[in-house]
């Protein structure tokens, strides 16, 4: 949406959980922290969560669910709310995207777009 009422940003940082992962049986665990930030001018709600989790060999598993770690937080404008946790894929190498489904306070339903950001073990891409 380009309306700048209903802008929302969102940026990732993600790490590798070796102590979590297990190789020798297809299980690599990522731990991200993601932020949102409200740079719209209405406060909004985080409903809820749609990804897309592709591991290397283009297998992609779905997931929707209701708010973010047990959270539908409210953002005010100029704010942010920034949470962690995870995702265990089959492959060394993977990709998330998707979206965040929100709620402005002028009840304004609106996706904000998770851009694709990758999963990788330390060294498996040159």
């Amino acid at each position: 949406m380009s309306d700048p009422r209903y802008q929302i940003d969102v940026s990732v940082v993600t790490r590798y959980l070796k102590e979590q992962s297990d190789p020798d049986n297809d299980r690599f665990a990522f731990a991200y922290t993601i932020t949102v930030q409200n740079s719209g001018t209405l406060k909004a709600r985080l409903l809820s969560r749609h990804w897309l989790i592709t591991n290397g060999d283009g297998e992609v598993e779905e997931v929707r669910g209701s708010g973010v770690v047990g959270q539908q937080p409210v953002i005010e404008p100029g704010g942010s709310h920034t949470y962690s946790s995870g995702a265990v894929i089959s492959t060394p190498v993977g990709t998330m995207e998707g979206s965040y489904q929100m709620a402005a306070e002028d009840t304004t339903r609106f996706d904000a777009p998770i851009a694709p950001f990758r999963l990788s073990v330390p060294g498996a891409l040159h």
